[in-house]
């Protein structure tokens, strides 16, 4: 190994969520709160998915696909939409898995997983500009391999990034975002929530990525949120996590909260509404989504479906 390593150790701060005073059906509600929510509906119809997910990662004791790949020197590199990130020795984007942990680094990206997110080798990176050698580190793979990490994050390639540059991972599958210098995800002092003029469905929601968020026309807001999207479902419209009222733009604050799913996991809503975004759009801009079986559509800024008939 070409430099000193040591596993680094971040703690990640979690992000609080407020708790809500009211339930949505009622007037006064609080944004960027929070409410249980009991038994779910069951799942709704899906529709197809678009190419791209690259998602879907094995058992953790299963081999890796192939060793990880080298390296080189590791860089910070300025991308239009997502501000600084970090590329290896070819110019390509490394990423970091939302499965993954790293306090302590660990790597649960395997088998077939690891074939669309190919680990990056420890061996031989170099800390190269704008990246401290002291947050480069390594992690044993369950195949016995050392596995980059940065900050403590396993870091990974995208398959479908062919050209240096390429930032077609982020976001994907709602688990996997491009490594910022401190092994935050890049982007991450973007909106969570934020608005774009799409030329054919007018203004848009759209998450931290650019990429379009949605709705199901078969979820329930009053009197308080449930998702009809389970199982199967939440694979093809990964769930939108939690934002704060004050990490949002352009979204109306009314209704704008959080709710517990039964499975544990926490949904951002607007006007009360579960959203989602869609693993069939591979880029910020994608509108794959739209009316898909006649029942997922991208969300205004209100909360409203775009383009759904009028119930």
């Amino acid at each position: 190994m070409r430099t000193s390593w040591r596993n680094a150790s971040l703690v990640a701060s979690a992000a609080v969520v407020l708790a809500l005073t009211t339930a949505c059906g009622q007037s006064g509600g609080t944004a960027g709160g929070s409410q249980n929510v009991g038994a779910s509906a069951q799942p709704g119809d899906v529709g197809t998915v678009g190419a791209g997910q690259g998602l879907g990662a094995g058992a953790k004791d299963a081999a890796s696909a192939s060793p990880p790949a080298a390296a080189g020197k590791v860089s910070v590199t300025a991308d239009k939409k997502l501000g600084e990130l970090v590329t290896d020795g070819t110019g390509h984007t490394l990423y970091r898995f939302d499965a993954d942990t790293a306090e302590p680094p660990a790597s649960t990206c395997e088998a077939d997983c690891a074939t669309a997110w190919p680990p990056v080798a420890a061996d031989d990176a170099i800390a190269g500009e704008g990246v401290d050698e002291k947050l480069l580190g390594e992690v044993t793979r369950a195949d016995g391999t050392k596995q980059l990490t940065i900050g403590g994050w396993p870091a990974y390639r995208y398959a479908k990034d062919t050209a240096a540059g390429d930032v077609k991972g982020q976001g994907v599958g709602g688990k996997w975002y491009a490594l910022a210098a401190d092994g935050k995800k890049a982007g991450a002092e973007r909106p969570g929530l934020d608005t774009r003029e799409d030329p054919e469905l007018g203004e848009i929601v759209v998450d931290r990525n650019g990429m379009t968020v949605y709705r199901f026309m078969k979820d329930e807001a009053w009197p308080e949120p449930v998702s009809a999207c389970t199982g199967e479902c939440l694979e093809k419209w990964p769930v939108v996590a939690p934002v704060e009222a004050n990490e949002t733009k352009g979204v109306e604050k009314k209704g704008l909260m959080s709710f517990t799913r039964p499975d544990g996991e926490k949904q951002q809503t607007i006007d009360c509404w579960p959203i989602y975004t869609f693993a069939g759009d591979e880029e910020p801009g994608d509108t794959n989504g739209q009316g898909v079986g006649g029942t997922w559509y991208a969300v205004a800024p209100d909360g409203k479906p775009v383009g759904a008939p009028k119930q």
